[in-house]
């Protein structure tokens, strides 16, 4: 699981290795005017509510940090991916079927339930799949090419060969 999440996680340093500062916060693309920025610091704020979460058992995914600084640079952005990647290790050791409390908010309140880490590992990883395959329609509107052909794909998704004529 944890390697499946660093290669995960790499897709997104890739990608921003490949734009500028000013595609990386550009927020000129209909219906929401999220830059990829904006998803990628997301991304990594669940993944950093994890680990601060780790030693109490008990992560807060509303207490995320919005660095917003994150959101406009892409170095930034690198340092944060790169951040969250080196912290990966640390979970090898751990017992994934460990319960931990989880807090979050899901619109009507906080609520607090039980989780295994390995659930909420799965969760974030997910998380950052979906947001990889909306941002698939940010970077094709700025005609960005997408970094490789897994980007925001689940792999449970089955593929479509589309004519493109």
């Amino acid at each position: 699981m944890i390697e499946a999440i660093e290669e995960n996680l790499k897709r997104g340093v890739k990608l921003l290795n490949s734009i500028t500062d000013e595609q990386y916060s550009n927020t000129s693309v209909a219906p929401y005017y999220s830059s990829i920025g904006r998803h990628m610091r997301h991304i990594l704020d669940v993944f950093d509510c994890v680990f601060d979460g780790l030693d109490a058992l008990e992560v807060d995914l509303s207490a995320r940090k919005r660095n917003e600084i994150v959101e406009l640079n892409t170095q930034e952005g690198i340092n944060y991916f790169n951040k969250i990647i080196s912290n990966l290790p640390q979970l090898q050791s751990m017992d994934l079927n460990q319960l931990i409390t989880v807090k979050d908010d899901l619109g009507k309140g906080l609520v607090v339930q039980k989780y295994t880490l390995g659930g909420l590992l799965v969760q974030a990883h997910s998380h950052a799949i979906h947001h990889y395959a909306s941002l698939g329609y940010i970077i094709s509107q700025l005609g960005i090419e997408i970094p490789d052909e897994q980007f925001g794909f689940n792999p449970t998704t089955p593929r479509v060969e589309l004519s493109r004529t």
